[in-house]
């Protein structure tokens, strides 16, 4: 029965006849067989007659493999993730192999959300996954495929939860954690989050236009973030945070606001002298907070501009 199994889980169409001969068995064995899979759950499709044939076909539930629905998809994304990682040649076609076996007695429902979850995956350097649950993948990767924001709870590195609200873009697997790039509609910038810190996901219906990455992928804006730190500046817009996203695009930073009227920007950039200039072009009135040495070129850039003015 184990070697029915297996020659139907490629998909295609036996006749009764060849079926047989490929497994040394007599036609009364062979019904009998097929009967006890359907028993057990699979779902061998059968035609009688002239052209007639069996076939293994995606059913409405999961055969009895012992794997619940997000057991699946965790199986099967497992399965896609070491396919893309070079193991060797036996590996990679034994890894895809036993993918599309899996697609082949997959319902529906848990192909389109094991197929989400794909789309909206990259990997980065050391692709060893890191303990994240299915659920928020599966949820996150539903969310970036249909273009909708989501709200979900995230705890930091102190242990602090906050409710985030965002549009989601791409799941990166890197350095042995799952990270989404985001939106953050509260911040008014581009955020990664550890996926193993994110919680109680929930779809909010809402749907976005996609916006420009900050990268070429998903994966090297991940990557970036690895890198040695850049110089940290924090600057104060005398305007509301609306009219500041506006007139101002905070790639290399976060834009927070402060109250109705103010609100701050911090950036992590490798030219002050390029944020001086970016900043004062906006035609918003600022204050620098740090570092000193920002400050202070700015100080020199307005006494430059002044006397280009007056020359």
């Amino acid at each position: 029965m184990l070697a029915l199994l297996s020659v139907l889980q490629n998909g295609q169409e036996f006749s009764g006849a060849e079926l047989a001969r490929r497994l040394e068995t007599s036609p009364r064995t062979l019904r009998r067989d097929v009967e006890r899979l359907r028993e057990l759950g699979y779902p061998v499709q059968t035609q009688a007659g002239p052209g007639g044939y069996y076939r293994l076909v995606a059913g409405s539930a999961m055969p009895p493999l012992l794997l619940n629905d997000d057991e699946a998809v965790a199986v099967g994304l497992g399965l896609r993730l070491a396919a893309q990682v070079s193991l060797g040649e036996s590996a990679d076609d034994a890894a895809s192999g036993a993918l599309r076996k899996l697609e082949q007695v997959l319902p529906a429902r848990l192909r389109r959300t094991m197929a989400a979850v794909l789309e909206a995956t990259e990997t980065g350097a050391g692709r060893a996954p890191a303990e994240v649950r299915i659920e928020v993948l599966s949820a996150v990767g539903r969310a970036i495929q249909r273009r909708e924001r989501i709200r979900f709870v995230y705890t930091d590195r102190e242990g602090a939860a906050s409710r985030r609200d965002v549009e989601p873009y791409r799941q990166v697997l890197s350095r042995q954690r799952w990270y989404l790039l985001a939106w953050d509609l509260e911040r008014h910038g581009w955020r990664t989050f550890r996926l193993d810190r994110i919680s109680d996901v929930e779809a909010t219906g809402r749907n976005f236009a996609p916006r420009r990455l900050p990268a070429d992928t998903a994966a090297e804006y991940v990557e970036a973030s690895f890198r040695e730190p850049r110089i940290r500046a924090v600057i104060t817009f005398h305007a509301p945070i609306d009219q500041v996203g506006n007139r101002f695009f905070p790639r290399d930073g976060v834009l927070e606001s402060i109250d109705d009227a103010r609100c701050r920007y911090t950036a992590w950039v490798d030219s002050l002298e390029w944020l001086a200039v970016i900043v004062a072009i906006r035609g918003i009135d600022f204050t620098v907070e740090q570092p000193p040495e920002f400050t202070e070129y700015c100080r020199e850039l307005s006494g430059l501009l002044a006397r280009a003015a007056t020359s």
